[in-house]
Order: C-alpha cells, then sequence, then structure tokens
C-alpha cells in the first residue's frame, strides 16, 4: 500500500490509541506501586494533603511519593489543588483502589504487570524456541494469586459459590470428603473447614511453598479438620464427594490427564465444581470481551508459557467454554452445567458429574 492510499484520520486516530496505550500501560505500573505501598489505602483515608503528609502517613520516602503523585494526578485518577498543593483520591476512585474495595479492588490486579515484566526476556525467547517459561521464574505468583483471591473467597465462596450446587451446603453440614486441586496457599480449603468442621478437606498443591502458607494458616485458625499436601493432581487418587479446581485446569501440563483422575476419584453422587477462565475458545467471539487483551496477555506471559516449559499441552487462552465442556466430556463427565455468579466477568463455573 503506498502513502497516498493510507486513510489520515484513520492512521492519526490509532497512533492516538497507541499513545493512550503508552501511558495506560505505565499508569498501570504505577497503580499496581499504590496497591504495594499501601498508599491507595492511606489516601483513601485522608483528607486532601501534602505530598510530605501522604508520605509521612505511608511511612515512604517523600520524593518518590512526590513523583508517584504526578502519575496518579495526570492520569487523572488523584485530584490536585495546586495553590495549596494537595492530594485527593475522590471516594470513587478508591472504591476501585483501596483494600476496602474488597474484590472490586482493580489495584490489586494490576500488581501482576511488574511480575510479567520481569519475565518479559525469557517469553522473548520462548517466542523463538517453544520452549517456554518455568514456574521457578515467578516466586511472588503464590503470594499475588493468593491476595487476589483471598477476599473472593472470604465474601463468596461459602454463600456464592457453593450453593451453585444444589444440595452441596447440606452435605456439606452433615460431613463429606473435599480435595481441591492446584489449591495455592490453601484459603479456598481452610474458608470451607472452617464454615463445615463436619467435613474432611485436602488441599493438593505442587508448591511446597504454597503447602507451607496453608497448613500454617490452618494451624492459625485451629482447623483440625483441613489438611495439605504437595502433589500432582494428574495423578489424584482416593475417593470424594466433593472435587474443586479454581482457576487452575488450563494452566496445567496435563489437563486431560487431571481431568481423568478427578473422573476416577469422584463417588458416584460426587460432584466436580470447576471455576476457570470466562472466555470463548474462539477468537472471533472473544471480541468486545473486557477483560480479553489481557487475558492473552496472561496467557502468553504465564499459563500458556508454563505449562509448555513442562513440556505440556499449553492451552492458555484456547481453554474457553467450548474446549472445557469437550475434556470434561472426554474426561467421562456426562452431566456438566455451567453456572456464572453476578459481578464476576473472570471467571465461569463448571458443575460436572459423571
Amino acid at each position: 500500500m503506498s502513502v497516498a492510499e493510507l486513510d489520515e484520520a484513520k492512521q492519526e486516530a490509532f497512533a492516538g490509541r497507541m499513545v493512550q496505550t503508552i501511558n495506560d500501560a505505565c499508569l498501570g505500573l504505577m497503580a499496581g506501586l499504590g496497591h504495594e505501598t499501601g498508599l491507595f489505602d492511606v489516601m483513601a483515608g485522608l483528607e486532601p494533603a501534602t505530598s510530605a503528609e501522604i508520605a509521612r502517613a505511608a511511612g515512604l520516602n517523600e520524593r518518590y511519593v512526590r513523583e508517584w503523585l504526578g502519575a496518579m494526578v495526570t492520569g487523572e485518577v488523584v485530584d490536585y489543588e495546586p495553590v495549596r498543593g494537595t492530594y485527593a483520591l475522590p471516594p470513587e476512585h478508591a472504591a476501585a483502589l483501596s483494600r476496602s474495595a474488597g474484590p472490586n479492588n482493580l489495584a490489586r490486579i494490576m500488581q501482576d504487570l511488574s511480575m510479567l515484566a520481569e519475565v518479559e526476556q525469557q517469553v522473548l525467547e520462548a517466542f523463538r524456541t517453544g520452549a517456554g517459561v518455568p514456574y521457578s521464574a515467578y516466586p511472588r505468583f503464590q503470594a499475588i494469586q493468593a491476595e487476589e483471591s483471598g477476599e473472593v473467597y472470604d465474601l463468596a465462596l461459602v454463600d456464592g459459590i457453593v450453593p451453585l450446587v444444589p444440595g452441596l451446603a447440606d452435605r456439606l453440614r452433615a460431613g463429606i470428603d473435599v480435595v481441591d486441586i492446584g489449591c495455592g496457599q490453601g484459603h479456598a480449603i481452610n474458608v470451607l473447614a472452617r464454615a463445615f468442621p463436619a467435613s474432611r478437606l485436602l488441599g493438593l498443591d505442587r508448591s511446597e511453598e504454597g503447602v507451607a502458607a496453608a497448613r500454617a494458616e490452618a494451624a492459625g485458625w485451629g482447623l483440625t479438620n483441613a489438611d495439605f499436601q504437595v502433589g500432582d493432581s494428574a495423578e489424584l487418587t482416593g475417593a470424594y464427594d466433593l472435587i474443586t479446581a479454581f482457576d487452575v485446569i488450563h494452566d496445567l501440563a496435563r489437563p486431560a490427564e487431571t481431568l481423568a483422575a478427578v473422573a476416577g476419584a469422584l463417588r458416584e453422587d460426587g460432584v466436580f465444581l470447576m471455576a476457570d477462565i470466562s472466555a470463548s475458545s474462539r477468537l472471533e467471539e472473544n471480541i468486545g470481551h473486557p477483560l480479553c487483551p489481557a487475558l492473552y496477555v496472561f496467557s502468553t506471559f504465564y499459563c500458556m508459557s508454563v505449562s509448555l516449559s513442562e513440556g505440556g499441552a499449553g492451552l492458555g487462552t484456547a481453554w474457553g467454554e467450548q474446549t472445557a465442556l469437550r475434556m470434561l466430556a472426554e474426561a467421562g463427565f456426562g452431566n456438566v452445567e455451567v453456572q456464572r455468579v453476578e459481578g464476576d466477568i473472570i471467571n465461569v463455573y463448571y458443575l460436572a458429574r459423571r
């Protein structure tokens, strides 16, 4: 195409969008810092204050806080009054950026950006070799994921997610055997164990660090019905009434083997409760999804890459609702319901029975 054939207005509009993308990406990194440093939480509780007052309240260096505030003001996150030199976080913004927002805190997700950026050169090499990036390259992954999912479990697991399965709450109260595969730091198991003391719950994860954190939390809560083991979900054994997998199957090196193991470990009247990506396996159906560009980035920088590094399937965003239903059927699940929780744009819930 020659220069004369270009639609200059379209070209200019697209260039403007890319400039905005650069600004937003940088702002996202700064917002992640705002979460990790506690600056958003501090500002949510302050009247308009100077950079020195904000830094003092947060226990941080004023010069760095002032530069951070510059990004927040020019990014239209924080209001600035130049005569008094004061900064304020509007309550409407705090409702999406502070820890008091609970699961609605988007700044918590933005800290993922810096974690992914740490492996950018390894991902670049994987583009050339196809070898993937090892799980060990993400030392912060367990802690960040635990923080992101923790408040969701606290708020919705018992009262919002468990009731998706008719009669499950009553069975848990009476006492059943439960295993959560890919449990991470085990908060979901501990929440369920505390809510349903008659049930016996096991968390399984390949991370020794995650299992240690899960055991520590269980001990701190005085739980006697929660146990945790290091292990491979594809080699799951035993017999369970409920098996759960929260946002984990698409990450696995051996997802088909894991689903088959799950089906084999379910008792006759057991149920597999699986939460995973709320997206389509077909690219064209993901256009317009509010978070789909982010899902493809997370897949490239973590989900797909880690699986491929282990010689695995590398599903990533190829794992959508169509693929999930097909693989569940192939694993032996003859009865699968798909449910959604209001306000959750990230996950879809599968209720699968043999």
